[in-house]
């Protein structure tokens, strides 16, 4: 079995969730992602039983195109992790009515299609290409079910789109570039060029441009609140929980190696970025009265220090840098959906008007809580692995680094703690709130578990990218 079969099988399974009508598309597209699921588990447990499930096969004869696939440990964690969260992402929308659910439906999957593409490409056109289809269904999905007035709803939508779409036309440039250097696209040719330091620097930059803008990393950030904010639950779960992670993968896999010595000569200025994203995401998510601003900016705040662990160009680094996005992705994944099962019974983001929860639904509250102590890096998640990871790699560098990092804890546990206390506690609300569903405790609830088990057990997935790691760091030390 080789790679490509989990591709196949997420196409398929967009294409069938259209064509099953509005009635039935919920459930095909549960049943397609929870067998893409099973598929990459299973590719997985092949690649480490020695496998090559790998594919390269050529594609286009001139320009000289590749349809490879390179499957190792870094890209079929994140795989993984796509899979894993979108069975939870679909099971989590079942109390919601979209209109033209098979079109909604027949989009996420399509989505999951493009991102396993991104994260699996090994030949830069062919990875250029699913970078940019991951951009148009939730284009869609924000535009045509997102939430609140329709004009400032299509201005943040299209400012995303453009912002984006703009930041990747840099980064296909960077790669026409390459190829007329490497005659090829194929990742393994363009690690071997001997580039100039001015070279390296060009392309660095125009990788960082399409990168910053979809991680987000300061000052490119802008379109994300909105964004977050104005899309549907289901959409803003893939962006914060998915998508981002593809402009953080992409830094390890494509742009630490392909220019080095950029990366190094920018090292303190890439890592103070992201540390000034770590400050000013948790002080603003401080001010916010809407919940999902207020998580959307807390999830700034925490890929600013992932991505300082990414610049780090340490193994601790990259290795906490990739635990910590599998358990951001869990847990703002979780966080979201508990916002929107907020907003189900309260029809409201406003945290003025929510509070008194406790009282009426003990399951959710208690449930909520684990997220929220998991969010700011609580002892015995995976949350607290990551960040630890990380920091200390910070410290190796500069010791100041890891201080200013920090502060992502120390605030985020403030502005996470204020909102549990104002959303959930006080006098019981006038307004009726329902103690959770069953289909919402088994999404919580898997969620709570992956975060508890691998937090108190983070070697698989350790043993599981560290030796792309170790092979990306002799890339850059080259």
């Amino acid at each position: 079995m080789n790679v490509s079969l989990i591709l196949i099988l997420l196409l398929v399974g967009a294409i069938a969730t259209f064509l099953s009508g509005d009635k039935f598309a919920s459930k095909v597209a549960l049943l397609f992602s929870l067998a893409a699921l099973v598929c990459s588990s299973i590719l997985v447990n092949q690649f480490l039983g020695g496998i090559n499930i790998s594919l390269s096969n050529p594609w286009i004869l001139q320009p000289n195109v590749s349809f490879a696939l390179k499957a190792d440990g870094l890209s079929l964690a994140m795989v993984l992790l796509t899979t894993s969260l979108l069975p939870l992402i679909v099971l989590s929308s079942f109390g919601n009515n979209f209109n033209n659910s098979k079109n909604f439906y027949g989009l996420v999957l399509f989505m999951a299609f493009a991102m396993v593409g991104t994260f699996l490409a090994s030949d830069g056109l062919l990875y250029y290409i699913f970078w940019e289809l991951a951009l148009i269904p939730i284009y869609f999905i924000a535009l045509v079910w997102g939430n609140g007035d329709t004009e400032e709803r299509k201005k943040a939508v299209v400012k995303f789109f453009i912002y984006t779409l703009g930041g990747s036309l840099f980064m296909l440039i960077a790669f026409a570039y390459l190829y007329t250097k490497a005659g090829s696209f194929l990742l393994d040719d363009l690690t071997k060029l001997d580039l100039s330091t001015t070279e390296q620097t060009w392309i660095f930059l125009a990788f960082f441009l399409a990168y910053a803008i979809k991680i987000p990393i300061i000052p490119f950030h802008t379109w994300q609140a909105k964004v977050y904010q104005k899309a549907p639950t289901v959409g803003t779960m893939l962006l914060s929980g998915i998508m981002l992670k593809m402009g953080l993968y992409s830094v390890i896999r494509w742009q630490l190696p392909i220019a080095p010595l950029a990366a190094k000569t920018y090292m303190p200025v890439l890592i103070g970025l992201s540390i000034a994203g770590v400050i000013y995401g948790s002080i603003v998510a401080l001010r916010q009265k809407d919940l999902k601003k207020l998580l959307a900016y807390s999830s700034l705040a925490h890929v600013g220090l992932i991505a300082a662990g990414c610049y780090t160009l340490t193994a601790d680094g990259l290795s906490g840098a990739v635990s910590q996005m599998i358990a951001h992705g869990f847990v703002i994944v979780g966080l979201f959906f508990a916002a929107e099962v907020i907003f189900r019974r309260f029809g409201t983001y406003k945290i003025d008007e929510m509070g008194g929860v406790r009282s009426q639904a003990s399951k959710f509250t208690s449930m909520f809580m684990i997220l929220v102590l998991a969010s700011v890096a609580l002892p015995g998640t995976l949350n607290f692995i990551g960040e630890f990871t990380v920091l200390y790699s910070l410290s190796q560098v500069n010791i100041w680094y890891a201080v200013l990092g920090g502060t992502t804890i120390i605030l985020g546990a403030y502005y996470m703690l204020k909102m549990f206390q104002n959303v959930m506690l006080g006098e019981t609300n006038t307004k009726l709130f329902t103690d959770v569903t069953i289909t919402e405790i088994i999404v919580f609830v898997i969620i709570i578990a992956f975060l508890l088990f691998y937090g108190l057990y983070p070697k698989p997935i350790v043993d599981l990218v560290m030796p792309s790691i170790k092979e990306t760091l002799i890339q850059i030390n080259r």
